[in-house]
């Protein structure tokens, strides 16, 4: 079975500080830095690396400051082992 595994860009200096995107991530992989960017807003960032690529922040982000990338890892098909039948 495939695993997908996201990551999660924010240009910080963009973003506002809103919060949609903390509400909207299943995984909680998004916070509210304590520290604030140029335009004086406290700014989302990444907490974790549990995203899925499930695109819920960026979809709700009003300024389209966030980008997903997504990641498909495939684990390695299992080999048939044959056995030999005594007749």
């Amino acid at each position: 079975m495939a695993k997908v595994l996201g990551e999660i860009i924010i240009d910080i200096e963009r973003c506002k500080g809103c919060e949609l995107c903390v509400d909207a991530c299943p995984e909680e992989v998004i916070a509210i830095s304590d520290t604030i960017n140029q335009k004086g807003y406290q700014y989302a960032i990444t907490v974790n690396h549990d995203c899925t690529g499930c695109l819920n922040c960026a979809l709700v982000c009003p300024d389209a400051v966030i980008k997903v990338y997504r990641k498909v890892v495939r684990e390695p098909k299992a080999t048939a082992k044959f056995q030999e039948v005594a007749n």
